[in-house]
């Protein structure tokens, strides 16, 4: 979405128009604008409104959620898979990691919400983390 602000000026400018006019268009509500000490501001939205071209949207957004379990985790892996797992989701914008560690059931569960993609990369993370070969198990 356009955040552009404009001037009476400018958009009489843009529109081919009289200062006057837009200023008429202003006190009769055909335009609306914000009034900053004793000038006129017109949002793009605004004067999109006025012209009748359709409003920018905004992009769509998708964001995923995923809970994994996983069994048989001792306290300092647990901690570990998790201080991994927290600290790289902060490098990550729009990811949100948290873990929970039942120790009387040796179970991890962590929590993901994130980009489809954010989030993909990080369950890939948690799968090499999970492998044998790892040694962090």
């Amino acid at each position: 979405m356009d955040d552009s602000w404009y001037s009476v000026e400018q958009v009489a400018e843009r529109l081919g128009l009289h200062v006057r006019t837009v200023r008429g268009y202003i006190r009769e509500g055909r335009l609306a604008a914000v009034r900053i000490g004793k000038q006129y501001r017109i949002a793009q939205a605004d004067l999109d409104a006025l012209t009748g071209r359709p409003a920018a949207r905004a992009p769509a957004r998708a964001e995923v959620s995923a809970v994994v379990e996983i069994e048989d985790v001792p306290p300092a892996a647990a901690d570990r898979i998790g201080t991994l797992l927290v600290a790289g989701a902060q490098l990550i914008p729009d990811l949100r990691v948290r873990t929970i560690h039942d120790e009387a059931r040796s179970r991890l569960k962590v929590i993901v919400l994130g980009s489809p993609a954010a989030t993909a990369d990080l369950l890939g993370t948690l799968a090499d983390v999970l492998r044998p070969e790892s040694g962090i198990l």
